[in-house]
């Protein structure tokens, strides 16, 4: 049993809140129907719902407050259970029908999420989107197995996201094919490898994704995939090899974005509970969360 402190917010009762008109939604998106390996990912939502009350909603690094920032939990969309190409509508659908006015953090699931959450979003303006994604991988796979957690980009590209409009951070070596990374080539899509973060910094490379996107594009969608993580870090990410991101470069990564206004939306996806040890994984992907939130509450104080 977790120790009942007064002066010691959780951050999972902070969540529970859930203010009426949120600068912040946040909605569990729990299938993983369209993982090409075993995964498990559809339970994350619920366990980060566990293991976030062992988090403060105060970022002692940077002094915010996240009570500051109105959150809601909407809960889970009805997807666990379903096929791959009713989930892929069904996300969509109701991705489309969000109102205006709040950002939105979606939790899954694998990253097969992506393509649909960022379309419905879009609508008839997905020429007008930017997209910047924390990844291992490119995530550009032929789509002939359907719209798979590997396909998402190469899949939003053919739904007429301009190639442009992509910036890829965290690109591992032996991650990807050369074919594939010759396609993203064709295709205009910006990649900064792993080691183009060590040698530039993690802050210099997002301020420059960021604001390239932010100049061409109407809004941005970030799609953290957990993996990105180095292995060590991300027992529970499939994908995850030696060689990836510190849980702090992701951090400050997803303060960045938090904290950037064209952000309207991101997904923190790949994370299987089943596979975790010591929740390490799932912990990881809480503090991406509360990172980027803390980025939010940052901007909202900064625009106020």
């Amino acid at each position: 049993m977790l120790f009942d402190d007064s002066s010691w917010l959780r951050a999972s009762d902070w969540l529970a809140r859930g203010a009426a008109q949120p600068d912040v939604a946040i909605i569990g998106v729990p299938t993983s129907v369209g993982s090409i390996s075993p995964s498990e990912a559809w339970r994350t939502p619920g366990r980060l719902r566990e293991v976030i009350a062992g988090f403060s909603p105060y970022d002692g690094e940077t002094g915010t407050d996240l009570t500051s920032l109105a959150v809601a939990d909407l809960g889970d969309w009805p997807v666990a259970d379903i096929g791959l190409d009713e989930m892929v509508a069904t996300v969509a659908g109701h991705a489309a029908e969000l109102p205006g006015g709040s950002r939105y953090a979606f939790v899954g699931g694998d990253n097969a999420i992506t393509r649909p959450l960022v379309a419905g979003l879009a609508g008839d303006h997905l020429p007008e989107v930017g997209v910047l994604t924390f990844d291992a991988h490119h995530d550009v796979r032929l789509l002939d197995a359907g719209p798979r957690n590997g396909t998402p980009i190469r899949g939003l590209i053919a739904d007429g996201l301009p190639g442009a409009h992509v910036h890829q951070i965290g690109i591992h070596s032996f991650a990807n094919s050369r074919p594939y990374r010759e396609w993203c080539d064709e295709q205009g899509i910006a990649i900064t490898t792993m080691a183009e973060v060590d040698a530039a910094g993690i802050d210099d490379v997002v301020s420059l994704a960021l604001g390239e996107l932010a100049a061409n594009c109407e809004w941005i969608h970030v799609d953290f995939d957990i993996d990105v993580l180095d292995r060590a870090f991300a027992p529970g990410c499939p994908g995850a090899r030696p060689g990836g991101m510190t849980p702090r470069q992701l951090a400050a990564a997803a303060r960045l974005c938090g904290g950037h206004a064209k952000v309207r939306s991101a997904d923190f996806v790949e994370v299987d509970p089943s596979a975790d040890r010591d929740d390490l994984t799932v912990m990881a992907l809480a503090g991406t969360l509360l990172a980027f939130l803390s980025g939010a509450a940052q901007l909202n104080e900064s625009e106020r």
